[in-house]
């Protein structure tokens, strides 16, 4: 009987939530059928909803738990099962030049982003939120991150929205790039696979320049995916050690009193996957699951965040994340010439 009242409490909520996420999806069905792609993928869209409706009407107290619930426990669940779909092995081939080059570019790129952000007055947690979606997987770090450095819900919509639309432009931007430098077909996959955030996202930049692009562009996503358990890790360890003030009684602490058990969970799961243990035909399952959950709490994400509250912020950002891309771009170009592509 106790176990049931959190869940009613939380039910109009989560209701809301879900038709949100319902709307979102079916948003993104319409784009691909009418332009062949999801230009905007369903967890923006979530968001961008879930702000609108917040913004155009307060939803009442009843409905808080369940939007909380969904914005944040949802979210960690979607992010600890997301270890299923990743596989260590899977990156083997690539060799270790080019993988120590991806490593270095995301680590580079996360602490020249967050100190942009830093110097144009972006609060920290939000430059890192930035930082962190720029140099490893857009959304879906920003998601990770979030409650790992416990983000505030308008500094999450804000660099979800601005990444995403910018995102985009990134799409575009770089087959035309590739054409004008006359980049090879595995430069440009390099260069797609170094800048763009979704691995759907690189499939479609990397298209125009043959299927060479995108083999390539998708094998150097995955490695830039696989910087998200470490970089969320190391966050987690650090934030911690920094809070607590590192005494003598933390520092017997071990690891595992630092990192979050979402990420811990994430972990386990990448390795069970990538030593073959688990199940291939849940691999479909728990991807689509992850993705669903994911949507959820975008929605959650979005309905308690008033766009009135955001748009203060919004120019800034934008400059931040644009200034940003364009760090990274360059220590793309960087990372070819080191590897010899370009």
């Amino acid at each position: 009987m106790k176990a049931a009242l959190p869940i009613r409490h939380s039910a109009p909520g989560l209701v809301l939530c879900a038709a949100v996420a319902a709307a979102a999806l079916l948003l993104e069905r319409a784009e691909i059928l009418a332009t062949g792609k999801p230009w905007l993928e369903a967890l923006v869209i979530a968001i961008v909803l879930g702000s609108l409706v917040r913004t155009l009407w307060t939803p009442p107290h009843t409905f808080l738990p369940g939007i909380d619930f969904a914005a944040r426990p949802v979210l960690e669940l979607a992010v600890a099962i997301m270890g299923a779909t990743v596989s260590f092995g899977a990156i083997a081939v690539a060799g270790l030049p080019l993988i120590g080059s991806i490593v270095g570019t995301v680590i580079a790129a996360i602490a020249m982003s967050f100190l942009i952000g830093r110097l144009l007055g972006l609060p920290g947690k939000m430059a890192l939120l930035v930082a962190c979606g720029n140099a490893i997987c857009g959304n879906s770090a920003i998601a990770a991150v979030a409650p790992v450095i416990d983000a505030d819900s308008d500094d999450v919509a804000t660099s979800i929205a601005f990444t995403a639309v910018l995102g985009i432009g990134v799409v575009i931007a770089v087959p035309v790039i590739a054409a004008t430098l006359h980049l090879s077909a595995a430069a440009g996959g390099v260069l797609a696979g170094l800048t763009v955030y979704a691995v759907p996202q690189v499939i479609a930049a990397a298209g125009p320049m043959g299927s060479a692009a995108v083999q390539i562009g998708t094998l150097v996503k995955l490695v830039r995916v696989l910087m998200l358990g470490p970089v969320v890790t190391g966050l987690s360890l650090f934030l911690a050690r920094r809070r607590a003030g590192a005494t003598h009684r933390q520092r017997r602490h071990s690891i595992l009193t630092f990192v979050p058990p979402f990420i811990m969970a994430f972990l386990a799961l990448a390795a069970v996957n990538s030593v073959g243990l688990f199940p291939r035909a849940l691999a479909d399952p728990v991807h689509h699951l992850s993705g669903y959950l994911t949507i959820l709490a975008m929605a959650g994400l979005g309905l308690g965040v008033d766009l009135r509250s955001v748009s203060a912020a919004g120019p800034r950002v934008v400059f931040v994340v644009t200034a940003s891309l364009i760090a990274l771009g360059g220590m793309a170009f960087v990372t070819l010439r080191l590897i010899g592509l370009a």
